[in-house]
């Protein structure tokens, strides 16, 4: 922590110098695994060649970097939390500054749950989401918030009009902030409008998303912490992320030490009874004022000079550009659930057409489309290289076909967007195959003993996902349904011979229902067809059932062999009659 920081602190009397290096001490000893001291530079700023100088330097600031909050926690640890076999914890128990407002530690920790099954690999944890609740707002102003999380005061940061602070024109017509001409830090993790309008989320389900909401806002603050596909299990991730977030190495240790705090224990204190941090980073009014000196001689006064000529401030890179256009990218096509093979490149240029380096170029995914950038997220921003080029990271079709905009814009400037169409086609299978050579027959009024299996491809790889249609159809040149032969059954029972909604797996097999055949002999045909073309026509075969010539029964052989007797007998009777 710098030693401004920390004279501000000794000036209040909050802590003493020996308290101070404790302080630094207690948290470069217990950061993330892979913390070092060397993780910032001792100028008090980001190093330049580290990473998370990098990060901050071309994403931008969440809050603008508004001012903050620079009370500390306690040197001494709040006590444990408490296991999870324990019921409840009593609401005020262990150090006051350990107590979380109940709907503002709710919010964290809903965010956290949200992170983990969205972004698993960035490893969220809620005590830092705390920590900037902290340092943003001291947790929605001591927990002053609604049962849905909506605080019952706006809590703005100051205007942003560069006297003193950023200088940010307004950008949401005042709809947040309720200023039309300059930007407001917002509610309590404190976004800037235009970062919110890309990264606000709805984290209470009410369909809204709400700066001045703590479930909205927390979740928003999650998602913007894990973009980039920071791991905050890691010292670089961890601190890009912060940085990101206010650009301060000041901010950064003031966020780092709740963060260790908090997770040393923490217990639900009950909204609005929190305490509300009172020192700000912006605070220059406790100076402790000097002794006046002796007043001296007067001095002769000199010849007045000849005044100078006001400077023309040097323009920035980004001061000079005036359009950007396309720097070579190719068609955006591609398949659902796919990457798209090409980038978006874009080229900031000056009036006369000179490449202009050094620029932040954001791309946003604009449209209705679930297509998002490497590591989920729908806005990225990149600096422009030595040509004048930034090139957004890879864009990964969701499951929605159609079109949608990636659109760059220069952070900063005003100018006119430069937009690229994209297109989803649907998941498609250029070629099918039987995984089976089994000859499909049933005898008639039965049964066939085998399903029908099929892989589909496309180019040689597995098609999955991909939708397929089954028909019995008349002929080779009439796919048109038949009305005899085999036939699948519905779940009534009744026959059916066109099957639609079929989809392949993960490992492009589709497996159809059991196949039946009615009184109607003879060779069949199965038409399977899919999204992209890919057709395969299957033969069935239905014989009569096979007929036996019953054997004779014993009462049949009994009156067969009594005939011959009974002739035999009967002959000298009549030839006796007839000799009388």
């Amino acid at each position: 922590m710098s030693s401004a920081h920390f004279g501000k602190r000794l000036r209040k009397g909050a802590v003493n110098t020996t308290v101070a290096a404790l302080a630094v001490a207690a948290l470069a000893a217990s950061q993330a695994p892979d913390v070092t001291a060397g993780g910032v530079s001792g100028s008090g700023q980001a190093a330049a060649d580290t990473p998370a100088a990098a990060d901050a330097s071309t994403d931008g600031s969440a809050t603008g970097n508004s001012p903050y909050y620079t009370d500390l926690p306690p040197l001494n640890s709040p006590n444990p939390a408490p296991s999870s076999s324990a019921t409840t914890t009593p609401a005020g128990t262990g150090s006051s500054e350990a107590g979380i407002p109940a709907t503002v530690l709710d919010a964290y920790k809903k965010a956290e749950a949200e992170l983990a099954a969205s972004k698993p690999g960035c490893n969220l944890p809620w005590q830092l989401l705390a920590a900037i609740g902290k340092v943003e707002s001291g947790q929605a102003r001591g927990g002053n918030v609604t049962a849905d999380g909506t605080t019952i005061t706006p809590i703005l940061g100051p205007v942003l009009n560069g006297n003193g602070f950023a200088n940010i024109s307004d950008t949401d017509n005042g709809a947040y902030d309720g200023d039309s001409t300059y930007d407001r830090a917002v509610g309590p993790m404190q976004f800037i409008p235009s970062t919110w309008a890309w990264a606000g989320r709805d984290g209470n389900g009410d369909g809204k998303k709400d700066p001045n909401n703590i479930y909205d806002a927390a979740l928003a603050a999650g998602h913007y912490l894990c973009r980039n596909s920071w791991d905050m299990s890691t010292t670089s991730g961890m601190r890009s992320a912060i940085l990101s977030y206010n650009n301060s190495t000041d901010y950064y240790n003031t966020v780092m030490s709740w963060l260790e705090y908090y997770r040393k224990g923490t217990h639900e204190i009950p909204d609005g009874t929190g305490t509300v941090p009172t020192n700000r980073s912006d605070d220059d009014t406790d100076s402790t004022p000097s002794t006046p000196s002796t007043p001296s001689t007067p001095s002769t006064p000199s010849t007045p000079s000849t005044p100078s000529t006001p400077s023309t401030p040097t323009p920035t890179p980004t001061d000079t550009v005036d359009h950007l256009e396309d720097a070579g990218t190719a068609k955006l096509t591609a398949m659902a659930g796919d990457a798209f093979s090409t980038k978006v490149s874009t080229r900031a240029e000056t009036e006369a057409g000179k490449a202009v380096a050094k620029v932040r170029v954001r791309f946003t995914i604009v449209g209705d489309t679930d297509a998002t950038f490497t590591g989920g997220e729908s806005v990225a921003t990149v600096a422009t290289n030595s040509k004048g080029v930034a090139v957004a990271p890879a864009l990964q079709a969701g499951e929605k076909t159609g079109t949608f905009t990636v659109r760059a814009t220069i952070v900063g400037r005003t100018i006119t967007a430069f937009d690229y169409k994209a297109t989803v086609t649907a998941r498609a299978a250029d070629a099918l195959a039987r995984t089976g050579d089994t000859a499909l027959t049933s005898v008639a009024g039965g049964e066939f003993a085998d399903q029908v299996q099929v892989k589909a491809t496309y180019k040689g790889a597995v098609a999955d996902k991909v939708a397929a249609t089954a028909t019995l159809i008349k002929s080779a040149d009439d796919p048109t349904a038949n009305d005899k032969g085999p036939y699948f059954k519905d779940a009534s029972g009744n026959p059916v011979r066109t099957l639609t909604d079929l989809r392949t797996d993960a490992n492009g097999a589709l497996q159809l229902p059991k196949l039946y055949a009615d009184d109607t002999t003879g060779t069949f045909l199965l038409r399977i067809t899919t999204t992209g073309g890919a057709t395969l026509t299957i033969e069935l075969t239905v014989t009569e059932p096979e007929t036996t010539t019953p054997e004779p029964t014993p009462s049949d052989s009994s009156s067969a062999s009594a005939s011959p007797s009974a002739d035999a007998s009967a002959s000298p009777s009549e030839s006796s009659t007839s000799g009388s």
